[in-house]
């Protein structure tokens, strides 16, 4: 657990270090997205992901370790959002906007360790294109869920989906370097 730890802390950092710069040369321009943009976004990008694994050929020279980020990235702006409310103009100062991604990824990370707990590292033996179709699930998930207007019976609501696909996603990246 404390390996997961560490290569969980090292995969964030380098997300959090991605967010600063765009950050600094778009500012918080992402505020005035609503949650079914953020989560377009992502779904873009874990399509994108699962073609790759599924063609030989790429026309675009970009991996899948961009892709994963992505999510990580858009799912904690999504978190955000949920949090604060989308905004009309940019409205966070970069100290602000770092606090908040930082204090959500903590929550997140909090939750992976709770369910690593329970279920004895599972994710170890998964497949990164297991981890992927996960994450369509989640985005599917979360789409019916906006879809209806937020209201579930009994199912978990939008935030722990954005938490499933960014720890998820963070599972398949530490894959993608174990095997490097």
């Amino acid at each position: 657990m404390q390996q997961t730890s560490k290569q969980y802390n090292n995969i964030i950092n380098e997300c959090r270090s991605l967010y600063i710069n765009k950050l600094k040369d778009y500012g918080s321009a992402w505020r005035i997205l609503r949650l079914p943009s953020l989560t377009d976004q992502i779904f873009i990008k874990a399509q994108r992901i699962r073609q790759l694994q599924q063609n030989s050929s790429r026309k675009v020279d970009e991996g899948e370790v961009s892709e994963f980020i992505g999510i990580i990235n858009y799912a904690a702006m999504a978190l955000i959002q949920l949090e604060k409310g989308v905004a009309d103009q940019p409205d966070l100062s970069t100290d602000e906007a770092v606090e908040l991604f930082d204090k959500h990824v903590s929550i997140t990370k909090k939750l992976m360790e709770d369910k690593n707990h329970d279920y004895g590292e599972a994710w170890r033996e998964m497949r990164v294109s297991s981890l992927t179709d996960l994450i369509l699930q989640k985005l599917l998930r979360v789409k019916q869920i906006e879809d209806n207007e937020g209201k579930t019976l009994v199912s978990e609501g939008i935030d722990a989906n954005y938490q499933d696909m960014i720890n998820y996603a963070v599972f398949a990246l530490i894959h993608i370097n174990e095997k490097k």
